[in-house]
């Protein structure tokens, strides 16, 4: 279990105000900080955008919203880093919907106490490793981005000053320097012309 600095900040939004005390107890008593309660999908997804938490539980039944579409929206607006839902329900449509709207873990009514841990801690694992591949990826296609602006730039300065190709590259790289300016920007800035 992480130290109490780094403990994980949760948001639970059950309809069932016994099982949101249940959970909210066991999640206390075990490390975890509840941040914030919800009794239906949409207080669940403005909850989240107010906290930011690092994980939400979600009934997958509620009034108003249920938590599969909450699930959805607090997945597409990045307001919480995992999902995790609560249900009474192991149906295999709701297991295909949770995949598909970002849930990371998938809890099982009633809950057991010795396995909410290991259920979080997986989740929470799993989550951040696919939002650090993201980033990676994020930066892959960035610097991939960048590097076909800056080939374009040394195209057309190979083509307009006579350069060869490295001489063009340290055009770039002197002006960039120079004015303080990413190359990629001086880039952009000679494809203007």
């Amino acid at each position: 279990m992480e130290d109490a600095s780094q403990r994980l900040r949760i948001v639970i939004a059950d309809d069932e105000p016994i099982t949101k005390m249940d959970l909210n107890e066991m999640l206390t008593e075990t490390g975890y900080e509840v941040v914030g309660e919800a009794a239906d999908g949409f207080d669940a997804v403005e909850c989240c955008r107010i906290h930011h938490p690092d994980l939400v539980i979600l009934d997958i039944k509620m009034p108003y919203l249920d938590g599969l579409s909450a699930a959805k929206i607090i997945n597409s607006e990045s307001l919480a880093d995992t999902i995790m839902i609560l249900t009474a329900y192991d149906d295999k449509e709701f297991v295909e919907r949770a995949k598909e709207n970002g849930v990371s873990g998938y809890l099982v009514k009633p809950i057991e106490e010795k396995s909410i841990v290991p259920s979080i801690e997986l989740a929470v694992s799993c989550s951040k490793e696919i939002h650090r591949l993201k980033k990676d990826i994020e930066k892959a296609n960035e610097r991939l981005e960048n590097r076909v602006i800056v080939e374009k730039a040394k195209g057309r300065i190979m083509q307009q000053q006579n350069m060869n190709e490295q001489e063009a590259y340290e055009y770039i790289r002197k002006l960039s320097q120079l004015k303080h300016l990413s190359m990629k920007r001086v880039s952009e800035l000679i494809l203007v012309q």
